[in-house]
């Protein structure tokens, strides 16, 4: 009976958190406008939404904004782990607790604190003012990323490196670049989801010159029910959500890898 009870929860726990996404799927194919009654299937939406300019313009800012940024982001982040791998034990905990307190803060907290900030250096808001924000908050998830990696590998490669003629810097780009490689690859994909996902510091940040697929989001839905959001928005999670399963899959590959490298017999 209380398992039963459990898998009842867990049901009703999904329902309550998909249920609404699959409503929005499927009115997206609706011919109808209301958001209530079906009026038959139709791809209109999504033709309407490819010729929409300001949808399109929107996107490619979104695109570039989210690439630059998790580019960025991803860089600082490598360069800040190996720097406090490095740092002794106590230093290095109080530095990844500092580190971590950005993922924890709103991020209403975090979108006014940037934008008087930039307020304060007389930063012209646009373009600019975005990318730095959005590297700005991706940075903390990048590392979160990558440092699990860094302290799985074997310190003494390093060293050994070091002792066959490699310079600090060949050391880290021919062993520990290679070791730490799928913590980047997760960064990078992480800190592009989430760039592309931003509202609340984009609405801060971005100004009247620049605007995100999110911004340009709300500002339909405040005008009016426009049957396009349910299409875009679909387009969205599937994008999403086909991210996280290349994710998934990685991180399965490399685990298979792992234990099929470890020979029976062989204590690690």
């Amino acid at each position: 009976m209380k398992r039963k009870l459990n898998m009842l929860y867990l049901i009703l726990i999904y329902v309550f958190l998909y249920a609404p996404i699959v409503v929005l799927i499927v009115f997206s194919f609706n011919a109808s406008k209301s958001r209530t009654a079906w009026g038959g299937f139709t791809l209109d939406w999504y033709v309407k939404l490819f010729h929409n300019s300001e949808i399109l313009d929107a996107l490619k800012t979104t695109l570039i904004i989210a690439c630059s940024s998790a580019l960025l982001s991803t860089a600082f982040a490598v360069l800040s782990c190996i720097g406090i791998y490095a740092l002794p034990g106590k230093q290095r905990r109080l530095v990844m607790s500092i580190t971590n307190i950005p993922n924890i803060t709103p991020d209403l907290v975090t979108g006014i604190a940037l934008m008087l900030l930039f307020f304060f250096i007389k930063m012209p808001f646009g373009f600019v003012t975005l990318l730095l924000a959005h590297t700005a908050f991706n940075v903390p998830y990048a590392i979160l990323s990558i440092m699990p990696k860094l302290r799985q590998m074997d310190i003494h490669l390093y060293e050994a490196a070091q002792d066959l003629g490699c310079t600090p810097g060949q050391a880290i780009r021919k062993v520990i670049i290679p070791e730490i490689k799928p913590g980047i690859l997760t960064a990078l994909i992480l800190t592009f989801t989430l760039s592309i996902d931003d509202f609340v510091i984009s609405y801060f940040t971005a100004g009247n010159e620049v605007t995100t697929l999110a911004l340009t989001i709300y500002s339909m839905a405040r005008k009016s029910v426009n049957p396009q959001i349910n299409a875009l928005s679909t387009l969205l999670f599937v994008s999403v959500l086909v991210l996280l399963v290349i994710v998934n899959l990685r991180s399965s590959r490399q685990l298979s890898r792992r234990r099929k490298s470890v020979k029976p017999g062989v204590v690690v």
